[in-house]
């Protein structure tokens, strides 16, 4: 079986997800199409905004075969990381191709990007330069997709997939409702202005249902206040002093959109400031990271038929675990997705997460 790959979060799931699962398949000829999906915590640095059982339900519905986790510690950082994470698990799952949206569309230009060196960009970022700056050095201005497309082939090409990529159609960071197809960004804006997005999503959200980093916001301050420095340094993401800087914003700022716009710099942005907070919230530490073994295992969320046959044939692979229950994840990283689990939900104890989170997979 030929098996397609897609990279996604669906934070909110969208009419131009639908578009690319179906471009995805028209221009690979695949057999199953896998993706591969961020869980609670998304690589903005945020909380999903809806559970990720229910993105999963929506991406199964419209033509996806099988839905994999990206696990916690790849989907809450930078764009290498999270590319690498990505790719190596759709690697492990034997696709052929990935395809990916693009706001250039030239893949070829890309391709040359993704072979420059990446030594550069370590030493700008040590020398203290935002990590988007520092990809404007190296590649020229690029757009979101765009950054993420030059690390998702610089990681394929050692893994022998093919990259591919479609054209994508609207601003990421445009907030409008208007046009064809609306971007995530709009969506979450309007699902939390209560505006009605139906003409948009397939999805059906209440608001209730909704998780936003707002919520958090007191409980990182009394982790800010209390925790020692040395332990906040010891802290993924808790570099060059960054600990200190977020202790001054967090006693002058009462909420946490006051506290993003006063500690943004030119050498901090906002997502690397709401990344360094979930490290915070979750209290991962640098050495945690640094210690966990390679990646070798599948987290499967759902399938239909196709893919739980898809799954039979990879489950023949030696060194691979599928791990369709939380106990067959290996233990590393099972504390990670657990202690998400456990935040995830910890201002929705309605919802019941942690119970959702030991279910066995969707299966359609």
């Amino acid at each position: 079986m030929k098996a397609a790959g897609i990279i996604c979060e669906y934070n909110p799931f969208h009419n131009g997800h639908i578009y690319h699962i179906q471009q995805t398949k028209a221009i690979t000829g695949c057999d199953v199409l896998i993706c591969v999906m961020s869980g609670n915590f998304v690589q903005r640095g945020e909380p999903a905004i809806v559970d990720k059982r229910k993105r999963c339900h929506a991406a199964l519905t419209h033509g996806v075969d099988l839905v994999l986790e990206l696990p916690f510690p790849f989907a809450t950082q930078s764009a290498a990381f999270f590319a690498e994470g990505a790719v190596r698990t759709l690697a492990l799952a034997q696709v052929s191709n990935i395809v990916f949206g693009s706001e250039s569309n030239d893949l070829y230009a890309l391709s040359k990007l993704a072979d420059l060196e990446l030594n550069q960009f370590s030493d700008l970022t040590k020398e203290g330069m935002s990590s988007a700056k520092a990809y404007e050095i190296l590649y020229g201005k690029q757009q979101p997709n765009d950054i993420l497309a030059i690390n998702y082939i610089r990681e394929m090409k050692q893994y022998g997939i093919t990259p591919m990529c479609i054209k994508r159609t609207n601003d990421y960071h445009d907030t409008a409702l208007c046009g064809e197809f609306v971007g995530a960004t709009a969506l979450r804006s309007a699902l939390l202005q209560d505006q009605n997005i139906s003409r948009y999503t397939p999805m059906q959200i209440r608001k209730d249902e909704i998780h936003t980093l707002d919520e958090y916001y007191p409980y990182l301050q009394g982790l800010l206040f209390s925790l020692p420095r040395e332990h906040l340094a010891s802290l993924l993401l808790m570099d060059e002093g960054i600990e200190q800087h977020l202790i001054i914003h967090a006693k002058q700022c009462s909420t946490m959109a006051e506290f993003l716009a006063a500690a943004t710099t030119k050498r901090y942005s906002t997502s690397r400031i709401r990344r360094t907070l979930i490290q915070l919230l979750h209290q991962v530490t640098k050495q945690s990271i640094d210690s966990l073994p390679p990646l070798t295992h599948l987290r499967v969320l759902g399938f239909n038929e196709t893919g739980r046959s898809y799954l039979k044939l990879l489950k023949q692979q030696e060194d691979l675990t599928i791990a369709s229950r939380m106990n067959q994840i290996p233990l590393p990283y099972r504390k990670l997705e657990l202690t998400s689990a456990h935040m995830y939900g910890l201002f929705h104890p309605e919802q019941k997460l942690n119970e959702k989170e030991l279910q066995p997979p969707l299966c359609l």
